[in-house]
């Protein structure tokens, strides 16, 4: 989920390290709960039995309220990005540029994906093997493409943003949580779910504002007493908009759609955040911190996106091993979530040697026109957002391929500069 491709370690030296830190944090909360999301086992009978065990425990909703951690990674987000705007202009660079590159560093990655997905898909179709198994496995493989559709919208509206935040700051939050909470309002009393996606529009890009508000130093401006306060009055608007509200105490439940919870959580993590910043920071000096946020920080968008696969692919060899399948949601399984956790970061690295190449810009040369770069934008955020609402399958798999193929043709083959 990393935007900024490869980092080494003397330029990561000179970044706030508790933001890389808490960005590679979020991903790993994110691929914990899906492994705990994720049960593929034999029942007492002998039979393959699948479920959701986290889900099942009583527990879970209020785990949620910590689990759910997606609103931190785009306040950190925000941040990241108001930095690369202010670098990219004081270069030179205008908003065609700088968006078309944060496409190409979601596209290349998301590429490779769909080409994977879209090949097995389709093989399996030909091979005859059963279609619910391979949508079955499709729709799991594709439930964090969500994130795709959400952050390349959040990444377009960059300079607009920036723009919106340098002469009304307050004036921006104001009519973004306006605009939410009718969207919210219009989904709840029509009982149309659909409308929830609007706030696509106005959820993330609202979140990511908080990001440019943390660059500002806002929050270090603030005492720690009062970031204490904000997160509480947060949390306990959380817990009065679910316990009088519309919406799901389960934070996940409140993802797609996303919804007012999302900002409130967002708001909270970010004084959190802010508030442990001294310990943070002390836990970077260390080599080891410093060594783990790098190897995986350098290869985010990797991780993010190939992480079920690798669980639902460790889950099924696991099938092949006795004993290596406990019944889901048994002691057994749980006291296995650990090594299998292991197992599927050391996998990940593995495959990431081969699939980080693909986070890497390299050189592109000028931007396209803006009717190229808006096209481009298009062909990401169209499949992502039809796997958000439906869910990945075949067709959804192959189009997605095609048009994630055409977005990165298209981004890189501007006009050539004759300028570094």
């Amino acid at each position: 989920m990393s935007h900024r491709g490869t980092v080494s370690p003397a330029a990561l030296s000179q970044r706030d390290l508790t933001l890389d830190l808490a960005r590679v944090t979020a991903v790993v909360f994110v691929v914990i709960v899906h492994l705990l999301q994720v049960g593929v086992g034999y029942g007492p009978d002998g039979t393959i039995v699948t479920n959701r065990p986290a889900e099942e425990q009583p527990w879970f909703d209020a785990a949620t309220w910590v689990g759910q951690i997606m609103p931190l990674f785009f306040v950190v987000g925000g941040f990241a990005s108001a930095a690369g705007w202010a670098s990219w202009t004081a270069r030179g660079g205008d908003a065609g540029g700088f968006v078309r590159s944060r496409i190409l560093r979601l596209a290349q990655p998301a590429l490779a994906l769909f080409v994977f997905v879209a090949v097995l898909l389709v093989a399996a179709s030909a091979l005859g093997l059963p279609a619910s198994l391979a949508d079955s496995a499709a729709v799991g493989v594709g439930m964090p493409l969500w994130f795709l559709a959400a952050y390349v919208l959040c990444q377009a509206v960059v300079p607009l943003a920036a723009r919106a935040h340098a002469t009304a700051p307050r004036r921006t939050l104001v009519v973004l949580l306006g605009a939410v909470v009718v969207v919210d309002a219009l989904r709840f009393s029509t009982g149309v779910d659909q409308l929830g996606y609007l706030n696509l529009l106005f959820v993330w890009p609202l979140v990511q504002q908080l990001g440019f508000w943390y660059r500002d130093g806002w929050f270090d401006r603030r005492s720690a007493a009062v970031l204490a306060a904000i997160a509480v009055v947060s949390y306990l608007a959380l817990w009065g908009s679910v316990t009088w509200g519309p919406y799901s105490p389960n934070m996940l439940a409140n993802l797609n759609p996303p919804t007012l919870p999302l900002v409130l959580l967002g708001v909270a993590q970010a004084c959190l955040l802010r508030l442990a910043k001294p310990a943070l920071t002390a836990l970077m000096r260390t080599r080891i911190a410093r060594a783990i946020v790098f190897v995986i920080g350098s290869r985010l968008m990797t991780v993010y996106l190939w992480h079920l696969p690798v669980i639902l692919l460790l889950s099924g060899v696991a099938l092949l091993i006795p004993g290596g399948a406990p019944t889901p949601a048994s002691p057994m399984w749980w006291a296995t979530r650990p090594v299998l956790l292991i197992a599927v970061l050391a996998v990940l690295w593995l495959a990431s040697l081969l699939l980080v190449r693909f986070e890497r810009l390299g050189d592109v040369g000028a931007a396209p026109s803006a009717a190229v770069i808006a096209a481009a934008w298009l062909c990401v955020f169209a499949p992502t957002f039809a796997v958000t609402i439906d869910g990945l399958d075949t067709v959804l798999a192959v189009s997605g391929a095609v048009l994630l193929g055409a977005c990165v043709v298209l981004l890189r083959r501007g006009r050539r500069s004759t300028a570094r």
